[in-house]
């Protein structure tokens, strides 16, 4: 016969087992995805990728996969993916594995997005708008001035996944920058997320003063008597800047929902993030001073060129004025008549083309000492 105590512990140490077994295939990724991103087609995308804990990065180099339950294990531990321009089919294997809908999925691969924030689940979206300065020789109607692109951080508890479009916006420099700073670092994925925003409006300061100079070149330009500026000039220049204002505006409504006390965010960085916006603010407020200054530049150019047109119109008109004198003579003398005073005298040729000449002469001083000429 068996032996009832033995039964029993048996079947416990298996309801045991199975239960680990569970809890490790939790913290594993899906079978499906054993090893994310391990094909050279797709780690063309990945930036970087590494595991963070306490601050401090960790040696090695590993799969997204294992790096994020790697991070789930780790009580201060997350994982900071960046990528470039990933396809759907790469980023819905990140997706799945950090459980992010497929709407938020096809958002973030959008790259036409305006900077927005939305908390879907446990996972928050963060959209920004890179931007930065196209240098140039001289200011064309089709000269490139601000370059933009996107950037999405979706940000989880142990998760940062950043996905980048556009050649602006590199976050290489940011992600070394923050590795120096282990204590900012240590307050987790959010503190990436600060770096990445501090680091946007940084570089729309520069691109704002950048853009300065060239408002102030054409304020320059505008009012010289000869070789003004083209009025097509100051309208790319406002298309540039629009492009501009497109990027920052939008970023203040997130920045302050950030700063809200109700918002997820961690104590520690909510100051920080209060500096970065009153910060953009200052940008906000340098692009709309640019964007007056260029109307009342395109405002006085449209003056300018109209009343040039006016001094056209009157020269020509002066001008039309003085041919009309030898014109009339000459076609009341080219008429068939017989009897006309001195038709058939001597001089009379010698005569009308003295006469002509006096008139013309005469109009051209008095149209040109009244300024028409």
């Amino acid at each position: 016969m068996n032996n009832p105590e033995v039964s029993a512990g048996a079947k416990l140490g298996r309801r045991v087992g199975r239960l680990i077994g569970r809890v490790l295939q939790r913290m594993q990724p899906p079978q499906h995805l054993p090893h994310l991103l391990p094909r050279p087609e797709d780690e063309a995308a990945v930036m970087d990728c590494a595991l963070y804990v306490r601050g401090s990065r960790q040696p090695g180099h590993q799969s997204f996969a294992d790096a994020y339950a790697a991070a789930r294990r780790r009580r201060n531990g997350f994982v900071w993916l960046g990528l470039f321009e990933p396809t759907s089919a790469q980023f819905t294997a990140i997706a799945e594995l950090v459980g992010v809908d497929e709407a938020t999925a096809g958002e973030t691969l959008a790259v036409d997005r305006r900077p927005a924030i939305e908390r879907r689940g446990d996972v928050t979206a963060l959209t920004l708008r890179t931007a930065r300065y196209v240098e140039h020789a001289e200011l064309t109607e089709t000269s490139e001035v601000v370059d933009t692109g996107a950037v999405t951080l979706l940000i989880g508890q142990h998760f940062v996944v950043s996905v980048r479009h556009g050649g602006a916006g590199a976050l290489a420099d940011v992600r070394a920058h923050l590795q120096q700073r282990p204590a900012l670092l240590g307050l987790g994925p959010w503190a990436v997320g600060y770096a990445v925003i501090e680091r946007m409006v940084e570089v729309y300061h520069d691109v704002a003063t950048h853009v300065e100079q060239d408002v102030e070149k054409l304020e320059e330009t505008a009012f010289l008597r000869n070789g003004g500026c083209d009025v097509q000039q100051i309208y790319q220049l406002k298309r540039e800047l629009l492009e501009f204002k497109r990027a920052v505006l939008p970023l203040q409504q997130p920045l302050r929902r950030m700063t809200d006390p109700s918002f997820d965010v961690p104590p520690g960085l909510r100051q920080y993030f209060q500096d970065v916006h009153g910060r953009l603010n200052q940008v906000v407020e340098r692009v709309g001073s640019y964007n007056e200054l260029l109307d009342s530049i395109l405002q006085a150019r449209l003056a300018q060129v109209g009343l040039d047109q006016n001094n056209d119109m009157r020269k020509i008109a002066a001008w039309a004025a003085i041919v009309a004198v030898p014109t009339a003579i000459a076609g009341i003398y080219g008429m068939n008549f017989d009897h006309m005073p001195e038709l058939h005298w001597r001089y009379g040729y010698g005569l009308v083309v003295t006469l002509m000449a006096s008139a013309m002469v005469t109009l051209h001083r008095l149209l040109r000492k009244s300024g028409w000429l």
